[in-house]
């Protein structure tokens, strides 16, 4: 019988490890609670009309059509039973394993306060952006048909919750939308009145990013109509709009980007964790105790060169590539690897047309020639040849004609009752 591996979640970790175990003598099976793969540096685009869904997510049967080695189950894992070495899913089915990969992801941390949720809700899945979407068109229009002036102001007031490199790439584009896209569409209100808040606790805004590049980034998205707020944290969130600190704001559009929760996967595994839930995983990712199951992406605290590895793609995709290398050499006999090494490529964030930020190292940039990079980075890192050129239209027809192509409301509320 050959070596059973199953991989938990088809993200880029769990993706990563299953293409680099081609011909590996192993049956792999791969199990996601959703038919796609998911590339989501760019979901906050799907959420502010510039892309569609289909631009930034691949079926994954699609993408491994040619691997006779890997069948895809499409359910949802509930629990690890490590003793007899098998996974649950849906039904209590359980599906059996030698080496198990959980890479299962993470979704947005209200610190808490979890009823936050329904009226701010976080960019995790597709389901997120199009909801997000759906509130950032119907405000517009809500606004448009209202004759109370107040109700009009807080329809177009939106508030971004975290200044990481998502909420500024969220009110870069909102910024836009509503200065540059809009204004010609509506006759009773100006969009270009509307009120764009990117708010956060901590001292500055893109906290990863050296100081000068926070500075830049804060500076750049003021000229562009974006009210920056530091220092403060949000002490409540409702339909209605947020407080910021003691001081009550009338929102109706408010976007959650200020922090993540990793799945269950420490509570199927029975294995220690850190204070957001990620499973405190060994030199070659594996679960202290357990060389057979390892953690990777976001489910997992890996620790490289004395410091955390950061939640973004590329360190994702370094763990699966060495998860893989690890179990080709148990099965081939070999010695393993040296333990696991991240090696960073760099921190970019944009900021809105021909403006972004970018830290390679040390070595920084800022401006055009950042959000030049900034794209092709992007382009380069989707899957096919098909999705390269889908983008690449979409943002070249955004910049040459001034239009967001995905901007239909479609799909029901998802979260409360608007409508």
């Amino acid at each position: 019988m050959k070596h059973r591996v199953v991989v938990v979640g088809a993200g880029f970790a769990g993706l990563q490890a299953v293409k680099d175990l081609k011909g590996a003598n192993c049956q792999i099976t791969l199990i996601d609670q959703r038919n796609h793969h998911l590339f989501q540096p760019l979901l906050y685009q799907v959420a502010t009309t510039l892309l569609a869904t289909s631009e930034i997510a691949w079926p994954i049967r699609r993408v491994l059509r040619n691997r006779s080695d890997v069948t895809t189950l499409l359910a949802t894992v509930s629990g690890v039973d490590v003793a007899l070495r098998e996974v649950v899913i849906d039904d209590d089915r359980r599906i059996p394993f030698d080496t198990l990969i959980v890479a299962s992801g993470a979704r947005h941390a209200y610190f808490g306060n979890d009823r936050w949720e329904i009226d701010a809700p976080g960019l995790k899945t597709l389901e997120d952006a199009t909801t997000i979407r759906r509130r950032l068109l119907l405000a517009f229009e809500r606004a448009e048909l209202t004759e109370d002036e107040a109700e009009r102001e807080a329809q177009l007031t939106f508030a971004v919750i975290g200044a990481g490199p998502t909420g500024v790439e969220l009110v870069g584009i909102i910024a836009e939308l509503a200065q540059r896209v809009l204004p010609d569409e509506f006759r009773r209100i100006d969009t270009r009145k509307a009120r764009i808040m990117l708010i956060e606790a901590g001292p500055r805004i893109l906290p990863a990013f050296p100081e000068k590049l926070s500075t830049y980034a804060a500076a750049t998205l003021a000229t562009r109509g974006v009210d920056v707020r530091t220092g403060l944290p949000v002490t409540s969130v409702s339909a209605k709009g947020i407080t910021l600190g003691e001081q009550p704001i009338a929102a109706r559009t408010v976007i959650w980007a200020a922090g993540v929760q990793a799945s269950p996967a420490a509570r199927w595994l029975g294995a220690p964790a850190d204070r957001a839930g990620r499973v405190l995983a060994g030199p070659q990712l594996t679960v202290p105790g357990d060389d057979a199951i390892f953690v990777l992406g976001d489910t997992a605290h890996v620790e490289s060169k004395g410091a955390p590895v950061p939640g973004i793609a590329p360190a994702a995709k370094q763990q699966g590539k060495h998860a893989a290398r690890v179990i080709r050499a148990r099965l081939a006999g070999r010695a393993e690897p040296p333990p696991f090494r991240y090696s960073h490529m760099g921190n970019l964030a944009t900021i809105g047309r021909n403006a972004a930020v970018i830290d390679f190292n040390g070595f920084t940039l800022k401006g055009r020639l950042a959000w030049w990079i900034w794209g092709i980075a992007h382009i380069y890192f989707l899957i096919g040849t098909r999705s390269r050129l889908a983008v690449a239209l979409s943002w070249l027809w955004s910049f040459v004609s001034g239009h967001n192509s995905a901007r239909l409301i479609t799909q029901k509320e998802t979260l409360r009752k608007l409508d």
